[in-house]
């Protein structure tokens, strides 16, 4: 049986900072950076090629980076928003993120998506299965994980990927393993995260990127997982709730802190941005230092969300 009632989690600020169109030592300046400013986490994505504007422009690996980030940061947690579940066998991730949980000392997010952007499939030769069997594919790819993660051997026989007895040493350093965080925009997905993320993430439905169509807004997303979570016998509180946004909501600290507040009364309590273009360093260092103590502080411990 749910809980009446639970607090919701101590909010998150982050940034996302990708790592189109830089090198590996601008990279290392901003996550380093993003930890001296006191933000919670920073990610990368994870691509072969820009997204949008030109695809000549330079991409570095994803998960090699976070690696060498993990190395160089200490208190930041850090993770790719989010894996492509198309790139990569769901057990060389599993070995890939436990490695960078080691690393970091458990700071690991581990973030999964389906895949969405088709060129670079194309361009690259990766096969994009069609929707629904990317969906179900990310559906075994959580579950495998998550096995394999949680004891010290895994049989998986699925439709996509088989396990035979598979050894998974060493552990995690987070414990039970390392956290999920899943995005999800549309009906299965959400099904997916409300059974297994401990963070779910999803934004508004932007042209160009996986939201690209998502006929049902955030708040509709919001019941939907509301009402899957509890079908999964799981309260819905105990599950972060995330969103980004670009550049534009960081512009100045009235825009930043309406992005925040008007997320937090759907119950979202992590709140990441890209830097605004340019990048203002005044700006940003201002929501950092002046707004986001202000706002943590009114966020935390509340409200409370009925079972």
């Amino acid at each position: 049986m749910l809980e009446r009632s639970i607090e919701r989690p101590a909010p998150r600020f982050g940034l996302f900072l990708g790592q189109a169109g830089s090198s590996w030592s601008r990279i290392l300046e901003r996550f380093e950076w993003a930890e001296e400013l006191g933000f919670d986490q920073a990610f990368l994505v994870d691509h072969l090629q820009p997204t949008d504007g030109s695809d000549e422009e330079p991409v570095l690996e994803a998960w090699s980076l976070l690696a060498a980030l993990a190395a160089r940061t200490s208190r930041l947690r850090i993770g790719v928003l989010v894996t492509s579940n198309t790139f990569r066998h769901p057990a060389v991730l599993a070995k890939q993120a436990v490695t960078v949980d080691h690393i970091s000392g458990g700071r690991l997010i581990l973030g999964l998506g389906t895949g969405w952007h088709e060129p670079e499939h194309r361009h690259y030769g990766v096969p994009f299965p069609k929707s629904g069997e990317r969906v179900s594919r990310l559906a075994e790819t959580v579950e495998l994980i998550d096995s394999l993660m949680r004891h010290e051997r895994t049989t998986f026989h699925g439709r996509q990927f088989t396990l035979d007895d598979a050894p998974f040493q060493p552990r995690s350093v987070q414990q039970p393993r390392v956290p999920f965080l899943i995005a999800a925009h549309r009906p299965r997905t959400l099904a997916i995260a409300a059974r297994f993320a401990d963070i779910w993430d999803t934004f508004p439905a932007t042209a160009g990127t996986a939201t690209e169509g998502n006929r049902e807004d955030i708040a509709g997303q919001a019941r939907r997982f509301e009402r899957l979570c509890r079908e999964s016998g799981r309260h819905p509180a105990r599950v972060r709730r995330s969103t980004w946004t670009g550049g534009q909501q960081m512009t100045d600290p009235s825009t930043y802190r309406a992005f925040v507040e008007d997320h937090a009364r759907l119950g979202f309590t992590d709140f990441t941005t890209g830097l605004p273009p340019p990048a203002d360093e005044v700006t940003v260092r201002t929501i950092a230092t002046d707004v986001i103590p202000e706002l943590r502080a009114r966020l935390a411990g509340g409200p409370r969300t009925p079972g």
